[in-house]
């Protein structure tokens, strides 16, 4: 069977807006402003508890409209007292063009002209609304290597997968192939023997049917290495489990399942994300949190504190709506609440008190709990 691989360029999120009400799906910072709001708090949280460091980056992975980082970045900006002294800068990994010069239209409002230069590594470069400088780039390689908190919402559960089927003959990868019965219809068909991506299948799998995406493994094992060196944080926010489900490749178009096999690049493909493999790839470099279903997490990061006040803060009936509208599909089992994980990665130091750098600016740091991945006290 001979393979043919499709450029870049002609994929389905290189020339889609596919997010929001007109799009193929919505996200959760689509959905509520709190969502975004309590990110925000977290990498502040993390920022405070690592010993307050004198500057650091915000890479985001997959960005989006740059909805998310706008509700964090308004975060920054009312806790401006605090980070005053802190020298923050965003850098955005964004392989399509498109969603690029959307995420520069929300964040920085053009206010000042973007830099552009296609044949560099920083393809984009501008000022946010609020005066903090912003990178685009295509590649996580190419983010500069210094103190960072990554971020990647619904990035993962984009990346390529591999799907396996248990024979009796072994494990066999399932593969797409042209019908020989329709010449423009493909289907799934089980590869006649063994195919090299079968390692990353653990030796005690005791499922029938499992999903392996490798390219998650790497960039997983690039944010362990950059962690482990330079401290920082990841946060990871996605559909997923821990381990323990087996077909769930689909395809979403305008909103409702799409056949994945049918009319390709024109829906959104998804897989969710395994994130006790995440766990594994990591390597033991850092010290992994969760996962933690979304509505624990978002409950611990208090918003409940935070609906009432926003609630009090408007008589507005539509508004009062949206909000708890925003706040049911966040937290309900049915909906998000459940389908969504969150998997912190941190230094293995940051979890017994010891910052990764310390100069005379910092003080010292307790070994506090990692917000949202415990109950907290809110007052």
């Amino acid at each position: 069977m001979q393979c043919y691989s499709i450029p870049k360029v002609q994929g389905y999120y290189m020339n889609h807006d596919m997010l929001g009400e007109e799009g193929d799906f919505i996200t959760s910072p689509e959905i509520s402003q709190m969502f975004g709001e309590l990110l925000g708090i977290w990498f502040v949280s993390e920022w405070i508890a690592a010993g307050k460091n004198a500057a650091f980056q915000l890479v985001e992975l997959g960005p989006g409209k740059g909805t998310l980082l706008g509700d964090i970045l308004r975060v920054f900006s009312q806790l401006g007292s605090l980070l005053k002294n802190c020298d923050i800068s965003l850098h955005l990994v964004e392989v399509s063009q498109k969603l690029s010069e959307i995420q520069a239209l929300t964040l920085t409002e053009e206010k000042v002209p973007l830099e552009r230069n296609v044949e560099s590594p920083v393809y984009m470069k501008g000022v946010t609304k609020s005066g903090i400088p912003v990178s685009w780039y295509r590649d996580l390689q190419d983010v500069p290597k210094e103190y960072s908190f990554y971020l990647a919402h619904e990035f993962f559960d984009v990346l390529p997968v591999h799907k396996f089927q248990k024979t009796p003959h072994g494990w066999r990868e399932v593969l797409v192939d042209i019908d020989p019965q329709v010449s423009d219809k493909l289907r799934f068909v089980l590869a006649p023997c063994a195919t090299p991506a079968e390692a990353f299948i653990q030796n005690d799998e005791t499922r029938d049917h499992v999903e392996v995406c490798p390219e998650a493994g790497v960039v997983i094992q690039e944010l362990s290495e950059r962690i482990s060196l330079t401290g920082g944080a990841a946060l990871i926010a996605d559909y997923g489990h821990d381990g323990t489900k087996t077909d769930t490749f689909r395809g979403f178009c305008g909103h409702r399942l799409h056949d994945v096999l049918t009319a390709p690049g024109t829906a959104d493909l998804t897989a969710d994300v395994d994130f006790s493999y995440l766990c594994r790839m990591s390597q033991g470099k850092v010290a992994s949190l969760g996962p933690i279903e979304q509505q624990a997490f978002l409950r611990n990061m208090g918003i409940d504190v935070r609906l009432k006040i926003l609630l009090d803060k408007t008589d507005e009936p539509s508004l009062r709506q949206q909000l708890l509208q925003g706040y049911n599909m966040l937290m309900n089992p049915m909906k998000m609440g459940e389908r969504f994980n969150f998997l912190a990665l941190v230094p293995h130091q940051r979890l017994h008190g010891r910052n990764h750098q310390t100069n005379a600016r910092q003080s010292k740091p307790s070994p506090s709990p990692v917000a949202g991945f415990g109950e907290l006290a809110w007052r």
